[in-house]
């Protein structure tokens, strides 16, 4: 693997390309056990809105440096720790309306939120290798990812509740969906430290392995969701499912299930359907950069 030219470069992130498509992203802070800032917070949205434009990333692996997946937010910064302004009173009608002004922007939104949206908006499927403690923003990052894999040494936390604030990161949309809102809710509000074995009987995580296993396991398994696999199929898909699960009713997915078919068929799909009938692998072209639809993502 070899580091490809970041802009910056990234403080707190280390990108890692490798020759099959698989990115692997860590979180590298590892002197505070990759404790979350409000760089790290732009680092990675910006990370994940790259990987969308980025044609040699067909899949990425999020990982953290050293003994630590990530740490929680860093809370050794001076003033407001969670990087907020505190001289404002934000309303609800602020962040419905006026959610990109810039002293929402800066002032008001989670960062973690931000984080969690880019990961929601990715067109490539991505696996979390959490190899140590993942607690807080540490937690809460890894909901919008598509796998959790975790290795014996992880500890999960969703711990707001001991400092006094609420899960953020979108994690009352996301969590829900995961684990079921009485779990969810157990969770949260007894905020204890979970084992792999029980976050892993609570469905969030996919396999619990050895810490020498991690990122193999992971990788084989994005080479699984990518290899011969259509570009644009796989960020249709990703996005359908992700976006269709939370519409009121079948029909809206429908709609949408009608429009990603008719758009593969005519592309990708000829190809595919060419190699099975002649029993060969299919090569398939696409690009997601290029070729996705225009009504992704859609409201």
């Amino acid at each position: 693997m070899t580091d490809t030219a970041v802009p910056g470069p990234y403080e707190t992130l280390r990108w890692e390309a490798a020759d099959d498509g698989i990115l692997t992203l860590t979180l590298h802070r590892p002197e505070a056990l990759n404790a979350f800032t409000v760089t790290m917070a732009h680092e990675l949205e910006h990370a994940f809105r790259r990987v969308n434009t980025d044609d040699s990333v067909a899949a990425v692996v999020v990982t953290g440096a050293g003994r630590a997946f990530c740490a929680g937010m860093d809370l050794s910064r001076e003033g407001n720790v969670f990087g907020l302004d505190e001289s404002i009173a934000p309303t609800l009608d602020d962040v419905r309306s006026r959610l990109d002004a810039p002293e929402i922007a800066d002032g008001v939104r989670d960062t973690g939120g931000r984080v969690a949206l880019a990961i929601y908006d990715c067109t490539k499927p991505v696996i979390a290798a959490i190899n140590g403690p993942a607690v807080g923003i540490g937690a809460t990052m890894t909901l919008p990812m598509d796998v959790r894999i975790a290795s014996t040494a992880a500890r999960i936390g969703f711990v707001f509740g001991r400092l006094g604030i609420v899960p953020e990161a979108c994690s009352s949309w996301f969590l829900p969906r995961l684990v079921g809102v009485s779990r969810a809710l157990e969770w949260t509000y007894a905020a204890d430290i979970l084992s792999p074995a029980e976050a892993l009987d609570g469905g969030l995580l996919r396999s619990v392995v050895e810490p020498e296993a991690l990122l193999d396991t992971a990788y084989e398994l994005a080479r699984r969701f990518v290899t011969g696999r259509s570009r644009v199929a796989t960020a249709l898909t990703r996005q359908m499912m992700w976006r269709s699960s939370a519409q009121p009713h079948p029909i809206e997915a429908h709609r949408i299930d009608s429009l990603a078919m008719w758009w593969t068929s005519v592309h990708d799909g000829k190809e595919g359907v060419a190699a099975f009938a002649e029993k060969r692998s299919p090569s398939f072209t696409s690009s997601a950069s290029r070729d996705l639809p225009e009504w992704l993502p859609w409201d």
